[in-house]
Formats: structure tokens, sequence, C-alpha cells
């Protein structure tokens, strides 16, 4: 009889966590001047059976939109007008209560990154445990000098320091490191490459799900692969782009001109984000299904309805 255990997999749902709307000059390039569109903010919950303990590990990634939006700081409120039409309902929590769960269910919060439309209300999670990306810390504490733009805010109380875990730099990785037994959780790994992938994180050590480094959009961007099936894997791009078109080609990153004449860009480094792309368009032909946090075509799919928790 084979010894081959069988493949953990990711049990994973889609959560809505609010939607607000993007102009398509921030974004893309070429154009339209007055071309807006109303899209998710999505959250995803992950949740992994180890079989031999029998202990389930849930995971939510990015907590969206925050209701109501009057407890964002005043900076992020008045750039909160510029992106309206924005509803905030259902947000994250009460998509977990429609599928029979709590903020006290969910053991870790992970942040693709920290712009204000992902992080949700951190406070209503008072038992989970918060990932962040290598170099995220330093948002928070003020440390962004060259970031520009009003959704370039970052709250310094935003996370509880006791409960929020920052993954080690990337300039760590080990090629040498071995991985325990799996199923025991860790998020004190070095990262390692994974197929085409060169920098990624194994946090329950048997391959169902793997933290990603994503560099470009923002420092701490992170991804995930997750296999839900034995031969089927997820990719959350979060907002490693904000338009399926520049994953096709059809677009490129916009720049644009502020009102001093510093050239801007939603990126905070257009090159990383570039080659981001280009290692998820990998992804895709491998096989790999692409959400992306801002996917409104994949929200609008019909066939992904029943996709959404509860």
């Amino acid at each position: 009889m084979s010894s081959v255990k069988p493949q953990r997999c990711i049990q994973l749902h889609a959560l809505q966590a609010g939607h607000l709307t993007l102009p398509e000059r921030f974004f893309v390039h070429p154009f339209s001047d007055t071309a807006r569109r109303t899209v998710p903010s999505l959250s995803f919950l992950l949740q992994h059976l180890d079989t031999d303990s029998g202990k389930t590990t849930r995971i939510v990634f990015d907590l969206g939109l925050r209701h109501p939006t009057s407890n964002y700081p005043v900076p992020i409120q008045r750039h909160i007008q510029t992106r309206q039409p924005l509803t905030t309902e259902p947000d994250v929590v009460k998509s977990l209560e429609e599928g029979g769960l709590s903020p006290s269910d969910i053991d870790f919060v992970i942040y693709s990154h920290l712009h204000w439309d992902h992080v949700g209300d951190p406070k209503a999670f008072p038992k989970s445990t918060f990932v962040i990306g290598p170099g995220a810390t330093a948002l928070l504490d003020g440390d962004n000098p060259t970031l520009r733009g009003g959704h370039s805010f970052f709250e310094a109380d935003l996370l509880p320091r006791d409960r929020t875990i920052e993954l080690s730099p990337v300039e760590d990785s080990d090629s040498t490191h071995s991985t325990a037994e799996g199923g025991l959780i860790s998020f004190h790994q070095p990262w390692l490459p994974h197929g085409s992938v060169p920098r990624t994180m194994d946090i329950f050590q048997d391959g169902s799900l793997l933290i990603v480094d994503a560099p470009g959009h923002l420092p701490g961007h992170v991804n995930l692969l997750a296999r839900i099936e034995p031969h089927k894997y997820v990719y959350l791009a979060g907002d490693a782009c904000h338009d399926r078109r520049l994953l096709t080609g059809e677009r490129e990153i916009s720049e644009w001109l502020d009102d001093h004449g510093h050239i801007c860009c939603i990126h905070a480094n257009k090159e990383d984000a570039r080659r981001t792309i280009e290692r998820i368009r990998v992804l895709e032909a491998e096989g790999v299904e692409i959400i992306f946090a801002h996917d409104v075509e994949w929200e609008e799919n019909p066939r992904n309805s029943e996709r959404f928790f509860g």
C-alpha cells in the first residue's frame, strides 16, 4: 500500500468587503479622461484542515473597506470623496456572519498591503494575529517620504503591535532551508523559489498555501497562492494590478503629473510592478486562476456567485 499522503488543500471563499469607484486615468494607459468604474475590494476566507490533528486554521486575506467610513482618519475621508460612488455594506464582518463565522473565529488576517481600501477595521478582529509583508511596519511609522497622493496615508495605530507579525526581509532567503512536518503553520521562514515564482513562503509547510513576495505596488505587498484541489491553484493578486487589461497586455501602467509637477504612479515602483505582472502572466499561462482585489470581471461572472461565503 502506498505511504504517500494526499495533498492538503485550502477551502477558499470570497467575501464581499465594499465597492469603490476608480478613475481609469490613474491606472491604465492609454485611458479615457471620463472613464470610471465601480469595482469591489474583495476579501477572502481561507480555511486549512490539518487531517492529522483535526485543527482548522482560518485566515482572512485583506479586510476591504471600513464600515462606516467616518471611522477613517480625516485625510482618508477626503480621499474617499474622489472614489464615489462608494459602498461599505456588506463589510467583511457581515460577510463572515452570513456564513456562520464571527471575527473571533479568524486566527490570522494577512494583509496584501496597507492601503486604506484593504485594511478594513482591524479592531473588529480582537483575537486575530495580523501578518504584513516585509517593510510594511515602516509605513505605519511614517517612513514613506517618496509616496504621494491622498491614498498614501497610513495610521500609526492601525495594528496591535503585540499581535502583528512582519514577514522577514526577502534578502534573508536561504535556499538550504528545509521545512518541518506539513500542517504546522509558520510565518518565520526564509523566502524560497516555487516553480516560476522566485520568492515564496510555504506557511503550512505542506504546499497548500504560499505567501508570494509581489513587489511594486507598495512596500510589503504580498500575494497568496492557494491549492484548492489537488491540481487546481488560485492566485490572489491583491493590487498587483487594478485592471485585467494590464494582464492581457492591452494597456500599460499609467503615470500622471500632480499639482506640483511630480510624476506619479499608483505603484510605488513601476518597474517592480511591471515585473510582478509578468510573473502573474506566466502563472495564468500555467493554468493558475488569477483574482485581483478589484477584479470586477471576476465578481460579475455568474459562475463565481456560489464562491462567496454563505
